[in-house]
């Protein structure tokens, strides 16, 4: 796997983006089917810019699946974070669904620990290249290098059928919720 770069970015929204232009989650927090695909790319955007900041952005060695890991305790506040959020809100959220995400990013933020972690807020593979194991092995990377950093992995999924899929990497669910759609949080901690 390939560490991500700053000049990764447009390539890794992209990616992303495609990936996830079904996603439940997504869909919640993203405002309206106007600009839709530029808006699910802002938020994309937004998460790289945090994690290449608090956290760590992967490549698999093709560049045609990505992860991106946020180390939640390295977070801080900062004028660029603060303009990040306010873009945030703008580009994708919008105000108009702006106390619907909070609320809602609340609830999350109960369900996860107060530990050190690694969070696994996406992973994706490029739609052309799904089902060729390249994000099965891009997981096993990132499984392999938080265990060397004594990290548990933590996520959430709005897709059943993924379940099955991290649970085969040792994942398991640990809750559910209902915000409409069905959010499971998973982890690696045994």
């Amino acid at each position: 796997m390939i560490k991500a770069k700053t000049s990764d970015k447009h390539r890794i929204c992209e990616l992303l983006s495609s990936a996830f232009s079904d996603n439940p989650s997504v869909n919640y927090i993203i405002a309206g089917e106007q600009k839709r695909r530029q808006r699910i790319y802002a938020l994309m955007d937004y998460s790289f810019e945090q994690c290449i900041r608090f956290g760590e952005v992967w490549l698999s060695d093709d560049r045609t699946a990505c992860g991106m890991l946020l180390f939640p305790q390295k977070k801080r506040t900062s004028l660029t974070s603060i303009w990040l959020d306010l873009k945030l809100i703008f580009q994708a959220v919008g105000l108009a669904r702006f106390a619907k995400t909070l609320r809602r990013e609340r609830l999350v933020d109960r369900k996860r620990p107060g530990d050190a972690m690694a969070y696994l807020w996406f992973i994706g593979v490029d739609p052309q290249n799904q089902n060729c194991g390249t994000g099965s092995e891009l997981l096993r990377q990132i499984l392999d290098h938080t265990a060397q950093m004594n990290l548990s992995v933590f996520l959430e999924t709005s897709v059943a059928r993924n379940l099955s899929w991290y649970e085969r990497f040792g994942f398991r669910q640990y809750e559910e919720l209902d915000l409409g759609y069905h959010l499971f949080f998973m982890t690696n901690d045994q």
